[in-house]
């Protein structure tokens, strides 16, 4: 309103914007409100030819009009002489202008469980004294106050009372895959303590070998690029998106790893679709631009083809020569890629386990790109290990595996999180249900009426043509293609071309699909016996859709209900309760639950984790690398409090018992005093003005902290 007033009385409005998709969002504002706009052209816009005069109408508009200008400027200023207006995004949207700064908390406190989920007769660990059975929440009379407990029971009916501003001390046990059930300790016995000493140990030998690993790879010192170049302005400039914060903060992270001379061993975990390619395919073009060669690996032959083509359109301006290394090429093509890689012709060779091959060798590798790791086999991963020796190298992982987490969380690998969404991204609609032909049938559609593509993924070669049969019997009208990993290449690659190209509307395909087919139109897609699937897998399968601003739909079709086991439903529901966008990195926190990290960090790991649960397991990984880089590892100290003070969160205050003790749990972890000030902004703004004997426990928590610090055993009032 403010802003067309001013239009309307002859002020001149100028509004600075950074990206073209900028400007794009916020025309569309404009025009819901009516302000009159026009812009100046943009760098890389092509003018129209054989444009008349304006007449001196169109300029009298065009002086009423605001006026959309490329450039950046931090806030907005008036010159009243003037009666000229800049103006920044901020100016208009506030803070929600896109990239706003978000607070970010560190990678474990993603994972530690809140308690919010908590149950009677759940397994949980008290870090002094081991696994024992939560049996709810008690109320006892201490001196003249009444006060919250938890009560725990142990081996033979032990009981344990914590107090609930001690919550600090208990996690729930969550162990990793199908452990069996732990077994409970015995309350004041030592075979907690010897637990934990066991693990200890065990940790730190597996700790020290990765750290062993990473201290040399620092030792042999890397190459140190420089920095940025116009050409790599130019070629970021050219993306035709706008960068999310969290590709912002990622890309300075790998150029500022690029630019220090030792090698860069980065994790780049995004969810699908979230323009890891892009951020991969930047660093590739830096390290190109020094005359050093880059290599990038696919685990199929279609992701390879993507990045190939990918790569190959955003870099068509500038002179780097990129070339494939796969089964969709000949014999005698691959022949000639390998000898002009090793002649030093060849810039960035994109491949898949092809690029391990003995007969391939590089005359300068800088680079090495690993897209989804966790998909080569052991033998492929040896062989990348001696590739890696002393090259920077980039690994992308959608659902991070396990191992890959723990190392990232352990501060044993330098880890960049892309949790926010592309601008205009819907979260991806998921549906579990038993199969059947009318669901089918609406799903596709459905889809097709807004010209939309359709997956269909059926996971069994056999079968796979009388489903494609049996769609067609229902949608008599689709189009339906067939892809199977039993196929030649050439017809493989044949098949997703035509499905790339729109020729298609249904692809029925095998779990093929799951790598990173980059396809905007197709958003709709179907599982058939998905209970089948692990977690990741139906993860990275869902990621294929929902890659535009259309809302998608997952259908995940499965047996009926009751002929579904234990661990395939609490994957589906999981499944579920991630639909929202970014929360591949959660997933990854959840599947390592349900599939055991047992051959991911070892065996010998797998019963480390499972003694002592995943909370506490990855809290000691953290302080054994501490401890391991050198900082002095601390005298553990339980200061006890006894202040004869109201520190309860009365039930009216928060009714629900569960949130009581999330938020029990979560006060009794505060350690920095700035922490303290968003927790009580956040409770006011949930439940109310804060009681006074809450204001207490947020002060005794403060208290602890300190306290502990300082070594201190006990205070007394």
């Amino acid at each position: 309103e403010n802003l067309r007033a001013r239009i309307e009385n002859g002020e001149k409005a100028v509004l600075v914007v950074p990206t073209s998709a900028k400007a794009d969002r916020l025309r569309e504002i404009f025009s819901d409100y009516e302000i009159p706009f026009e812009n100046v052209s943009w760098p890389g816009a092509r003018g129209k030819t054989g444009q008349k005069e304006p007449s001196q109408a169109d300029k009298a508009a065009a002086a009423r009009a605001l006026l959309i200008a490329k450039g950046e400027i931090e806030s907005g200023v008036v010159f009243p002489d003037l009666r000229l207006l800049l103006l920044s995004e901020r100016d208009i949207l506030g803070d929600f202008a896109w990239g706003a700064a978000r607070r970010r908390e560190g990678a474990a406190s993603s994972f530690l469980s809140d308690l919010s989920d908590l149950k009677v007769g759940d397994y949980v660990v008290h870090i002094d004294h081991g696994i024992g059975l939560y049996q709810g929440l008690k109320q006892l009379q201490v001196g003249s106050s009444a006060r919250d407990f938890m009560l725990l029971t142990y081996q033979d009916d032990a009981r344990l009372y914590v107090p609930l501003e001690r919550l600090d001390l208990v996690e729930k046990y969550r162990a990793g895959g199908d452990a069996a059930k732990p077994h409970l300790d015995r309350l004041g016995g030592l075979t907690w303590a010897r637990t934990k000493t066991r693990v200890k140990r065990a940790l730190r030998d597996m700790a020290e070998e990765l750290l062993r690993l990473y201290a040399e790879r620092k030792m042999r010192g890397g190459v140190a690029y420089s920095p940025d170049t116009p050409w790599q302005k130019e070629l970021e400039d050219a993306f035709q998106f706008e960068e999310t914060p969290d590709q912002v903060t990622s890309l300075a992270d790998l150029k500022r790893d690029l630019e220090s001379p030792q090698p860069m061993d980065r994790l780049l975990c995004g969810d699908v679709g979230y323009g890891k390619t892009e951020l991969a395919m930047r660093a590739a073009f830096k390290v190109a631009q020094d005359g050093k060669q880059v290599a990038v690996l696919a685990p199929t032959t279609v992701l390879a083809f993507q990045h190939f083509t990918t790569f190959q359109q955003r870099m068509a301006p500038f002179p780097v020569r990129i070339e494939m290394l796969s089964r969709f090429r000949t014999g005698a093509e691959q022949k000639k890629v390998v000898e002009e890689t090793e002649a030093g012709r060849v810039d960035v060779v994109i491949g898949t386990h092809r690029l391990l091959s003995k007969d391939v060798a590089f005359r300068d590798l800088g680079l090495l790109v690993v897209d989804e790791e966790q998909r080569f086999g052991v033998a492929a991963k040896e062989k990348l290990k001696k590739l890696r020796a002393n090259v920077d190298v980039l690994t992308m992982s959608a659902t991070p595996i396990p191992r890959t987490l723990h190392m990232a969380v352990g501060g044993l690998r330098d880890l960049s999180v892309i949790e926010t969404p592309p601008r205009g991204r819907l979260a991806i609609q998921t549906i579990v249900a038993p199969f059947s032909d009318g669901l089918v049938q609406s799903a596709i559609l459905q889809e097709m009426h807004r010209d939309g593509q359709v997956y269909f993924v059926h996971n069994r070669v056999e079968s796979i043509f009388s489903m494609a049969a049996l769609i067609q019997r229902l949608v008599p009208t689709a189009r339906i293609g067939v892809a199977h990993g039993q196929m030649g290449e050439r017809e493989l690659e044949r098949v997703f071309l035509k499905f790339i190209q729109g020729e298609y509307d249904v692809l029925a395909a095998t779990a093929l699909i799951e790598n990173g087919l980059d396809i905007p139109r197709a958003n709709t897609l179907i599982v058939n016996h998905a209970d089948r699937f692990g977690l990741a897998d139906l993860y990275q399968l869902r990621g294929r859709v929902g890659r535009s601003n259309r809302r998608a739909y997952a259908y995940f079709l499965i047996a009926a209900e009751d002929a579904l086991t234990p661990l395939a439903r609490r994957r589906l529901a999981a499944l579920k309760e991630f639909s929202d966008l970014g929360a591949g990195f959660r997933l990854a926190a959840l599947d390592l639950e349900l599939r055991g990290a047992g051959n991911l960090l070892g065996a010998e790991q797998s019963g480390h984790l499972n003694a002592i649960g995943i909370d506490l397991y990855l809290q000691m990984l953290e302080q054994t690398v501490e401890e391991l880089k050198g900082v002095p590892a601390k005298p553990e100290v339980r200061t006890t409090l006894n202040l004869g003070m109201d520190i309860r969160i009365p039930e009216a205050y928060i009714p629900d018992e569960n949130q009581r003790l999330r938020m029990y749990k979560r006060i009794s972890s505060l350690t920095a005093p700035e922490a303290r000030g968003e927790l009580e902004s956040e409770l006011a703004d949930r439940f109310g003005p804060i009681p006074a004997s809450v204001a207490n426990l947020l002060s005794y928590a403060q208290l602890k902290s300190v306290a502990e610090g300082l070594l201190v055993q006990s205070v007394e009032r």
